[in-house]
C-alpha cells in the first residue's frame, strides 16, 4: 500500500476505539490498537519507522474492528497478536490468549467459552476473567436454555440429555422447543453481550427474591453472587480486574527486561506482603528496529517489550496492586487500562523498590548459556526455534498402573505450571502407550482445548520405536510440531531423518534435562498410583514391597528392570548380589 491508498482507507474508518490489521494476502503482518482508529490509520501514510514503512509497502489490505471500549481494543489486540504471531509485532511467546464467547452458526446455535472461535461464529469479548465469563455463560444457559453440547452429542438424539433435566438447555435436539422460539432466546443472549445487562439481571433478581421468600437461603445467596458478577460485567473499564482498597499494594509485580538481538527476556518477581514468593521468566520475540508507541524507532526496545508484556501476560491473571518497572513503558492506552484497574505503576529511582527492580534485571540477564544452547539445538535440527520443548515419558509396572508425563521447558528451564500427566490404558506396550500419550496432547492442541502454546519441539524418552509411535500420533491429529527422541543408554538423538551423536555438548545437555525430568515426573506419578499393583517382582525371593518400590523408582518399569545388568541392580539400596542375580534369573 502506498501513502495515497492508506489515506483513502483512513477516510472510511470510524473515529472510534478498535483494532486494525495490515495484511499481505491472507497473512497478518501487523496488529495495532487505537483510541481513534481513523487518526491512527492515517498516521501510517507517513510512518516514521523504517521497519513500519517496509511493512506498509508489503501490505495489500487493511481491516479494522470497532470495540465498545478502549480496554476491549487493548485486549483484542493481544488476542490477535497471540493467534496470528505477526512478524512486525513484539510478541510474548509463552502465554495464553484471552477467553472469548462464541455463538456458533448452526441452525440451533451453541454457546461456549473459547480462545479459538470459528470463522463464521458470532464472537463477543475478549475478557480477562475467565471465571466471570463462565459464571455469566452458565447464568445465560439457565435463563434462556441455549445449548452448550458438541455436534456429536446434539445429532441423532431420541430423548433429551441431562442438561435439559437440570435446566441448562431447552433441548432443540428432540423438538422440545421450536426453531423460532429458540432463536428468540439466542437473540436475548446477543442483547446481553451487546450491553443490555437487564436482559439477564432482571430474571436473576426475581429468582433471588423468590428463593429468599421461600426460605431457600443458600440458593438465594448463590443467585446474589451470580447477580453481582452479571451487573459488573459491563462496568467501567471493560473486564479488567481491579484491586480493592483493603488489599492495596499487598500484591506487587516487579519486572526486569534484557534484550538480546531479536529476543528479549522479561523476569517477573512477585511479592506478597513485602515478601518475594514467586519468580519466573518469559520470552519475547522482538522485531528488529522495534517501533515505539508513537511510531518512532526505539534504539533500545525496552518500552515496547514492557507494553506488550503487560497486556499479553495478564490474560486470565489477576492484576497486582502495583507494578515496578525499570523504565516507563510509554503506552498511553496501556496506562489508561492499568489506571482504570487501580494498578499503581512506578519506576523507582532509589530505595528498596529500586533494589527489587535491579534484582529483576539480574534475573532477566541470567540463563544466556541456556538460550544459546537452544538456538544451537534449533540450528542443528534445522528448526526455526527450540526455546519451548515438551518432553514425554511413559511409566508402568508390567503393563499395570500405566501413566504418562508431559513436561515443559522454556529456554532450558523447567516451567512446572505447564506440566501435565495422564493415566493411560493398562497394557504392556510402550509404543502404543506413547502413541496414546502424544495423541492426547496433539488432539487437545488441534481442537483448542489445551491452554498452553504449541511447543517448538517434542522430545520423546526412548528410541526409534517410541519416536515412530509419537510421529504417528502427531500426523494423525494434524499437529505440525517437530519430534525427536533421546534414548537413555546411547544418549543418541533420534530424528525422523537420522541420528545425531553430540557427545555431551550444550545442545545435548538441554535435551537430557528435559528427558530426565519427563522420566522423573512419570515415575513419581506412577509410584502414587501403583501401591496396590502386583508385579512379577513380587515372586522374586528377597524382593518385598519396599525393595520393589525402590527398584521401580530407580528404573521406572519392570521392562527397564529386566533390561538392567546385575551390577546396575546391585546399585539399588537393599539389593545384594544374591537378590540381583535372582531378579535377573526370574525376569
Amino acid at each position: 500500500m502506498d501513502s495515497t491508498a492508506v489515506r483513502e482507507r483512513a477516510m472510511n474508518v470510524p473515529a472510534e476505539p478498535g483494532v486494525y490489521q495490515f495484511f499481505e494476502g491472507d497473512v497478518v503482518l501487523y496488529v495495532g490498537k487505537a483510541v481513534d482508529l481513523r487518526s491512527r490509520v492515517r498516521s501510517y501514510a507517513d510512518p516514521r519507522s523504517a521497519r513500519i514503512r517496509r511493512m506498509v509497502e508489503r501490505a495489500d489490505a487493511l481491516e479494522v474492528a470497532e470495540t465498545d471500549t478502549e480496554t476491549q481494543a487493548l485486549l483484542l489486540e493481544a488476542n490477535l497478536i497471540k493467534r496470528h504471531q505477526p512478524r512486525y509485532n513484539v510478541r510474548l511467546k509463552d502465554d495464553k490468549s484471552y477467553p472469548l464467547v462464541q455463538l456458533t452458526s448452526h441452525e440451533f446455535p451453541r454457546i461456549e467459552v473459547t480462545r479459538d472461535p470459528a470463522e463464521d461464529a458470532t464472537v463477543f469479548g475478549p475478557f480477562t476473567n475467565k471465571g466471570d465469563v463462565e459464571t455469566v455463560v452458565k447464568a445465560l444457559r439457565e435463563t434462556f436454555g441455549v445449548r452448550g453440547c458438541s455436534d456429536h452429542k446434539f445429532a441423532g438424539r431420541e430423548r433429551p440429555c441431562l442438561d435439559y433435566e437440570v435446566g441448562l438447555c431447552t433441548a432443540p435436539c428432540t423438538g422440545e422447543i421450536g426453531e423460532a422460539d429458540y432463536l428468540g432466546d439466542v437473540e436475548s443472549v446477543e442483547r446481553f453481550f451487546a450491553g443490555e445487562t437487564g436482559v439477564l439481571a432482571d430474571p436473576l433478581r426475581s429468582e433471588m427474591t423468590a428463593a429468599s421468600a421461600g426460605q431457600q437461603f443458600e440458593r438465594a445467596a448463590n443467585l446474589r453472587d451470580r447477580l453481582a458478577v452479571v451487573e459488573s460485567f459491563h462496568g467501567e473499564g471493560g473486564e479488567a480486574v481491579s484491586a480493592t482498597g483493603d488489599d492495596y499494594e499487598r500484591h506487587v509485580d516487579v519486572l526486569g527486561v534484557a534484550v538480546d538481538g531479536d529476543r528479549a527476556t522479561v523476569a517477573r518477581l512477585h511479592a506478597e506482603g513485602g515478601q518475594l514468593v514467586e519468580r519466573d521468566r518469559h520470552r519475547i520475540d522482538v522485531p528488529s528496529d522495534a517501533e515505539g508507541v508513537d511510531g518512532t524507532v526505539e534504539e533500545e526496545p525496552v518500552p515496547a517489550v514492557l507494553s506488550a508484556f503487560l497486556v499479553q501476560y495478564y490474560a486470565e491473571r489477576d492484576l497486582p496492586d502495583a507494578v515496578l518497572l525499570p523504565e516507563a513503558h510509554g503506552d498511553e492506552e496501556v496506562a489508561a487500562w492499568l489506571d482504570a484497574a487501580g494498578v499503581a505503576v512506578r519506576v523507582p529511582g532509589a530505595g528498596r523498590e529500586a533494589k527489587l527492580v535491579d534484582l529483576a534485571l539480574k534475573n532477566a540477564r541470567t540463563g544466556t548459556g541456556s538460550r544459546d544452547a537452544t538456538r544451537e539445538l534449533a540450528h542443528a535440527l534445522g528448526l526455526e526455534d527450540a526455546a519451548r520443548i515438551e518432553g514425554f515419558d511413559v511409566s508402568h509396572a508390567q503393563g499395570k498402573a500405566v501413566v504418562g508425563s508431559n513436561v515443559t521447558f522454556v529456554d532450558g528451564s523447567a516451567r512446572k505450571p505447564d506440566y501435565r500427566r495422564k493415566k493411560l490404558a493398562d497394557e504392556n506396550d510402550d509404543y502404543a502407550r506413547m502413541r496414546e500419550l502424544v495423541g492426547w496432547r496433539a488432539e487437545r492442541a488441534v481442537e483448542g482445548r489445551d491452554d498452553r502454546p504449541d511447543p517448538d519441539l517434542l522430545l520423546i524418552d526412548g528410541g526409534r520405536g517410541q519416536l515412530d509411535a509419537a510421529l504417528e500420533a502427531v500426523e494423525s491429529a494434524g499437529w505440525d510440531v517437530p519430534v525427536v527422541a533421546l534414548a537413555k543408554r546411547e544418549e543418541t538423538v533420534v530424528a525422523p531423518d537420522g541420528e545425531y551423536d553430540w557427545d555431551g555438548d550444550g545442545k545435548l545437555q538441554v535435551l537430557r534435562r528435559v528427558r530426565d525430568e519427563a522420566h522423573r515426573f512419570a515415575v513419581q506419578y506412577h509410584q502414587s498410583v501403583r501401591d496396590d499393583v502386583s508385579t512379577v517382582l513380587d515372586d522374586v525371593p528377597g524382593v518385598g514391597p519396599a525393595t520393589r518400590k525402590r527398584l521401580l523408582g530407580r528404573f521406572g518399569s519392570v521392562e527397564n528392570v529386566r533390561a538392567a545388568t546385575v551390577d546396575e541392580l546391585e546399585g539399588v539400596d537393599g539389593v545384594g548380589e544374591k537378590t540381583a542375580r535372582a531378579i535377573a534369573d526370574r525376569l
